[in-house]
């Protein structure tokens, strides 16, 4: 496919047999089933001559210390080798299989970077699990061991040399351990919109950034039974005007699908074309200053019918010529 002359780039598709192995509990909402959710519903929408798969890699120990402590990545392995069903810094269970597994989700988000900047694909969505925006720098919580978005955000400042990057996180549960990292520093952007109150309890629009991070954070909250008019009107009203502004050169997004209308664990009401909106959206700001750089990660998504079918949506929408 061309268009005027010009290649048109897949999308690329990242995702690994391994994230099945992360497998906490046989009762917990994010179990392996997810995973299958995710592929079966963009496999029910996308052409698959638009998609590139992207191998996943496992992420180095310096991968994960450009943003957690090595006491922290010491402590994973050592309590998930002592076969801990919990972290011991939170609300995080784990299996015998997840640090591997971990390691992976990190290094997939990496390579799906890798191919962008090496320009085999347009953009990207990794398929993954474990989740990873509750995870900050020394702390595991909410499902959530290593930052996946986190880490790819330095590793292409790192290994790219760019010099801001945008995190934007739809997930209906705020990114505290996003946030966290970045809070004080000038080069991450991190937007998010999410119900409010939920968990975990942080994300209120004062919470702006300090230091010489101030400004560039951004949180926009939605009480229970928001739809999807009021989420897309944060991102063209606030967001837009704020990245003609900030003019990043990557953006990434942490792609939570709990915002979906009928999701088990949440109470917003999105429907499946709002995620798409949404995405063009995003697609826009990162075509004006950023190449069309867009990396996507999954994070929460629990109503598994629900998950496929915006997950689905999201993928489709990467693959469109333009954002809006």
């Amino acid at each position: 496919m061309t268009l005027s002359g010009t290649p048109v780039l897949p999308t690329g598709l990242m995702t690994d047999p391994s994230y099945a192995e992360h497998n906490p509990q046989s009762w917990h909402p994010e179990c392996p089933a997810r995973l299958q959710a995710v592929q079966e519903g963009i496999a029910r929408v996308v052409p698959a001559e638009r998609l590139l798969p992207i191998d996943a890699r496992a992420a180095t120990i310096d991968d994960l210390q450009l943003c957690h402590s090595s006491s922290y990545v010491e402590l994973v392995q050592e309590e998930i080798a002592a076969g801990y069903g919990t972290l011991s810094t939170g609300d995080t269970d784990v299996g015998r299989m997840s640090y591997d597994v971990a390691l992976r989700a990190v290094g997939g988000t990496l390579a799906a970077v890798d191919a962008v900047f090496a320009g085999k694909v347009k953009n990207a969505f990794c398929a993954l699990r474990p989740p990873g925006h509750h995870a900050s720098g020394d702390r595991g919580m909410g499902f959530c061991i290593f930052n996946n978005v986190a880490i790819a955000a330095r590793y292409a400042q790192v290994r790219y040399g760019i010099g801001r990057v945008l995190i934007v996180d739809w997930d209906v549960h705020h990114g505290n351990g996003t946030q966290d990292i970045f809070y004080e520093d000038p080069t991450v952007f991190y937007f998010s919109s999410h119900e409010w109150p939920l968990y975990p309890g942080t994300g209120a629009p004062l919470e702006r950034g300090q230091g010489a991070g101030k400004g560039t954070t951004m949180n926009c909250i939605f009480p229970a039974g928001t739809d999807g008019s009021d989420v897309i009107f944060a991102f063209r009203e606030r967001l837009v005007p704020a990245m003609d502004e900030f003019e990043p050169e990557l953006v990434l997004i942490s792609a939570g699908f709990d915002a979906r209308k009928d999701d088990p664990i949440s109470n917003m009401a999105l429907e499946d074309a709002d995620f798409a909106t949404l995405t063009r959206v995003v697609m826009g700001i990162a075509d004006r200053s950023a190449h069309g750089r867009v990396v996507s990660a999954l994070e929460g998504g629990y109503g598994l019918p629900g998950l496929a079918s915006a997950a689905g949506q999201h993928v489709l929408a990467l693959t469109e010529l333009n954002g809006a």
